[in-house]
């Protein structure tokens, strides 16, 4: 079983995140970057499936060089190769540029399964896997708390508010993940220094057919147009109980229409 893993290089999630006041998305270059946490559990995913079933787990990447950090983590983790998506014109691309982008990538590689964390945590938008389907034509299965394959039919348990659903889809299909699906592992020595001699593939736009001008943001069909920074905490307001500290309480929340 081929797979291909989507994995993101996002901000690291304790930093402090910020826009770019010249080109209003989000400043990458100030923060420390980490991969997408739920990415980690897509990768984990991946390597158990081959596991049971055998084939190769291929990482695909779109973003700077930078992101090769986070590349060579997924391939310490035992992923067999990578390919990453790397072009100036890429900055700035919004969800539905990125999975046109990915799409014409994904048209070059051979593979049975497409495997995502549900969500990135610098967009919160959970959207790729359904938009590659939709460019694809192929299923797709989401919020999968569970995979399981059986020849040419991949079957997920799909995570709900009161339990889960089962559902099930002929391969090639994709698939995204939540976190409770698995524990991923931790690189070993043995895997980080692997990961060094791992074949990594790096395209350009040009190389993978990707038109410049359906790309960018110039061109992105959403885009942020204006912004301001959060103010300062404000100091709050002291009530001091002479005897009627409850009515002080009652009068300053009906002021603010808590009550």
């Amino acid at each position: 079983m081929n797979i291909v893993v989507l994995v993101k290089q996002v901000p690291d999630t304790w930093a402090e995140r910020k826009l770019d006041p010249a080109s209003k998305t989000l400043d990458r270059a100030s923060v420390d970057v980490v991969m997408n946490e739920i990415d980690e559990y897509a990768v984990e995913e991946a390597l158990r499936l081959k596991e049971s079933h055998g084939g190769e787990v291929t990482i695909l990447t779109m973003g700077p060089d930078r992101a090769i950090e986070t590349i060579r983590k997924a391939l310490s983790m035992g992923a067999d190769r990578a390919v990453h998506l790397s072009d100036p014109v890429l900055a700035g691309s919004d969800a539905v540029q990125t999975s046109y982008a990915l799409a014409k990538v994904l048209e070059t590689l051979e593979y049975d399964l497409v495997i995502a964390g549900s969500e990135a945590t610098d967009s919160r938008m959970s959207v790729m896997t359904a938009l590659l389907a939709e460019r694809t034509g192929h299923p797709q299965l989401s919020g999968a708390r569970k995979v399981t394959a059986d020849g040419a039919v991949v079957r997920v348990e799909r995570q709900n508010e009161g339990g889960y659903d089962v559902v099930e889809a002929a391969t090639p299909a994709f698939v995204s993940v939540v976190e409770k699906i698995n524990e991923p592992r931790y690189p070993s020595f043995k895997g980080i220094m692997a990961a060094k001699k791992k074949p990594l593939t790096t395209l350009n736009a040009a190389d993978a057919g990707i038109e410049s001008g359906q790309v960018g943001l110039a061109t992105a069909p959403s885009q942020v147009v204006d912004f301001a920074n959060k103010p300062p905490r404000q100091g709050g307001q002291i009530v001091k109980d002479e005897g009627d500290g409850g009515s002080k309480v009652a009068e300053f929340l009906a002021s603010q229409k808590f009550v």
